[in-house]
């Protein structure tokens, strides 16, 4: 890969492009240029995604198109890599669209790799890495938070992230196994408390940060499900705003409510806690993972956690298709990225800035 073509100008796809352009000639492409107080030292074309007989001329261009659109609309960019053999990755978490890439990667002459974000992403990584000590597996447990540092209100958030996809994890059923059985669960169930550092969090379950981890496990483990972590009382408010007030039925008034209650904080931090518990011979024992990111400085500026955490995850995995550490074309399982040649790369190592254990 040579040239690569960024979707959304946002906060996760500027830093995207700033993180690729170091190895690559980037293009982004936005419905209007960002107005950072700072340039970006990559060339961003204004364009309207949705104006697909353009975005065709333009997607051919290139070697690789990495979207940070919002999930609705990956779909088509996906179809137009696709037709014209081009490199696709992106950052979805919803399991529709996931599919749809799916079937297109059967007949793929590149590469055809979604969810390779935090959550699905990074945490499907880690989920599988700490898999490999065991001869038998008994429960994977995966959670992930994306928080204000400071929260304040009873909801104890602030949308650092895209607000519609946060509302599609919310409402959307999830994948997980049971009792040894992979089934559909209802989001915002499954409430659970962790402690973190003497603080105490609630976790529930939210759609599609697994990925296509459910079918990859299946048969071997008795419990696999993912949660999202958030401060107490944050689930039992959304419940009542999805539910009770069927807020699930119009979702753009509802992101809208969400998005002008709880604007995005310079201060947020990103915890993320994985459990893998089985047997090696005889032994049951179990493997964790925690770890808390911060914003961190990258290239003479300051980026949120959930910002950086999201942008190099999903560049270190084109840097692996560019290195041939990964399949050079078909779907791209999350699970199947292997966890320290991730860590090698430039954009991977970045996770070593982790908060310093207390």
């Amino acid at each position: 890969m040579k040239n690569i073509l960024t979707l959304g100008m946002g906060k996760v796809g500027s830093l995207v492009g700033l993180l690729l352009s170091k190895k690559f000639k980037v293009t982004g492409l936005d419905r209007m240029k960002p107005h950072y107080h700072f340039d970006l030292p990559f060339e961003v074309l204004e364009a309207d995604v949705t104006d697909l007989v353009a975005m065709e001329e333009k997607i051919k261009e290139y070697d690789a198109v990495v979207s940070a659109l919002p999930y609705y609309l990956n779909r088509d960019i996906a179809r137009l890599a696709h037709a014209h053999g081009v490199h696709y990755f992106d950052l979805t978490e919803d399991v529709e669209t996931t599919n749809y890439i799916r079937e297109l990667s059967l007949t793929s002459t590149a590469v055809m790799a979604p969810q390779c974000g935090l959550a699905p992403g990074f945490i499907g990584i880690i989920g599988s890495h700490l898999t490999k000590d065991f001869t038998k597996l008994r429960d994977i447990e995966l959670r992930v938070g994306a928080l204000p540092k400071y929260p304040n209100g009873l909801l104890a958030y602030s949308f650092t992230w895209s607000p519609a996809g946060v509302i599609n994890e919310y409402i959307n059923d999830a994948e997980a196994i049971q009792n040894g059985k992979r089934k559909m669960v209802t989001s915002l169930e499954g409430l659970e408390y962790i402690n973190i550092g003497g603080r105490e969090f609630e976790a529930f379950t939210t759609s599609g940060g697994l990925g296509t981890m459910c079918e990859t496990f299946e048969g071997r483990v008795d419990t696999l499900n993912y949660k999202s972590i958030r401060y107490p009382g944050h689930g039992k408010l959304m419940k009542f705003l999805i539910q009770e007030l069927i807020l699930k039925e119009d979702k753009v008034q509802l992101t809208k409510i969400l998005e002008n209650a709880k604007p995005p904080v310079k201060e947020d931090v990103v915890y993320i806690y994985a459990i893998v518990e089985g047997w090696q011979g005889e032994k049951l024992f179990r493997n964790e993972y925690f770890k808390s990111f911060s914003p961190i400085h990258i290239m003479g500026r300051d980026w949120r956690a959930i910002s950086w955490t999201t942008a190099a995850s999903i560049a270190a995995v084109v840097e692996m298709v560019d290195a041939k550490e990964l399949p050079q074309q078909g779907f791209i399982k999350q699970e199947d990225i292997s966890y320290h040649k991730f860590m090698q790369t430039e954009n991977g190592s970045l996770y070593e800035h982790a908060d310093p254990v207390t």
